[in-house]
């Protein structure tokens, strides 16, 4: 079965960096419109960025200028490179992709993975 598993997540001092990844494993042939996104303690899930297909990316205001995503179609797998780290960017960072099956395209997110931004 296809799943996502994250990595990277931590913590960090202000103004340093963390990498995370994202990597779909199963019976895939492809991934396509890979994002990440957070969640704070008491507040809801946000969009952090987006890829498209073609490149095009889409950040949180939030986030501009400090975060990119990238993506390794060959490794089905999706990055996001955080760096001049906040505290208010300590959340659970999920990613999220569509992957191709068998079955046709398929939502799929990930379990995961805790940033903490603290001195």
């Amino acid at each position: 079965q296809v799943q996502l598993v994250e990595s990277g997540g931590g913590l960090v001092q202000p103004g340093g960096s963390l990498r995370l990844s994202c990597a779909a494993s199963g019976s895939i042939f492809s991934i396509y419109n890979p994002g990440w996104y957070r969640q704070a303690p008491g507040k809801q899930r946000e969009l952090v960025a987006a890829i498209t297909s073609g490149g095009v990316t889409n950040y949180a205001d939030s986030v501009k200028g400090r975060f990119t995503i990238s993506r390794d179609n060959a490794k089905n797998t999706v990055y996001l490179q955080m760096n001049s780290l906040k505290p208010e960017d300590t959340a659970v960072y999920y990613c999220n992709m569509m992957v191709v099956t068998t079955a046709g395209s398929l939502g799929v997110w990930g379990q995961g993975t805790l940033v903490t931004v603290s001195s």
